[in-house]
């Protein structure tokens, strides 16, 4: 799998994810910054609170740990299988 259709891929978990119920539309900044993120994180927790800090930057709403880990779980998993990791 190349970079490009990993990132699509990413950008696609974290439309789904939603985590405000807003719409998947909603969140185009927060995701490329979480992609862009992901390209030098390998850990789930330091992943998470990126994620975590993103959108609580920009939508002023705290969002649980857990389910930022959840979600970088997932995006990290992605990134072994572009890298044939796993």
């Amino acid at each position: 799998m190349e970079n490009t259709e990993m990132n699509q891929k990413c950008v696609q978990l974290l439309l789904d994810w939603d985590p405000f119920n807003l719409g998947s539309e909603s969140y185009e900044t927060e995701t490329a910054d979480v992609v862009a993120a992901l390209q030098g994180i390998d850990d789930p927790s330091e992943l998470a609170k990126v994620i975590q800090t993103v959108y609580e930057y920009s939508y002023e709403q705290w969002i649980p740990f857990e389910d930022c880990v959840a979600i970088s779980y997932k995006l990290i998993a992605e990134k072994f299988i572009a890298k044939c990791i796993i």
